[in-house]
């Protein structure tokens, strides 16, 4: 079974039947990548300003994030109200970001710092 060209057809065994909440495979051949811890990240984050792409509107978008959902959420739940704009976060194969609405760079650099978070651009 460790083979990628096998396959498991069928066993009785309940550990070995359990699948991959994400991508549905069985857990001995899930194709998923782990989250990331966030509780030891400390940055730096890349800060930038994009408009290109989004019918003109400016968006902050904060990348170099981890990879994983409750922090990203959490934090882009914080950053919405303190800028009071819309926003959104997208988890990557390589990294979390968090998109904002309109040019808050600084107002989000200095959240970010004061929660510990260290900031690039």
């Amino acid at each position: 079974m460790n083979e990628k060209n096998s396959r498991l057809v069928y066993s009785s065994d309940p550990l070995v039947n359990k699948k991959c909440s994400i991508c549905k495979q069985l857990l001995c051949e899930c194709i998923c990548i782990p989250e990331e811890d966030a509780s030891t990240y400390k940055g730096p984050a890349s800060l930038r300003i994009e408009k290109q792409g989004r019918g003109g509107k400016t968006v902050t978008v904060i990348a170099k994030l981890p990879r994983n959902d409750l922090f990203l959420k959490n934090l882009t739940g914080m950053l919405k109200k303190k800028c009071g704009s819309g926003g959104t976060y997208v988890v990557t194969d390589k990294e979390g970001q968090i998109e904002i609405q309109g040019d808050k760079k600084d107002l989000i650099r200095a959240t970010l710092e004061k929660d510990g978070i260290r900031v690039k651009g």
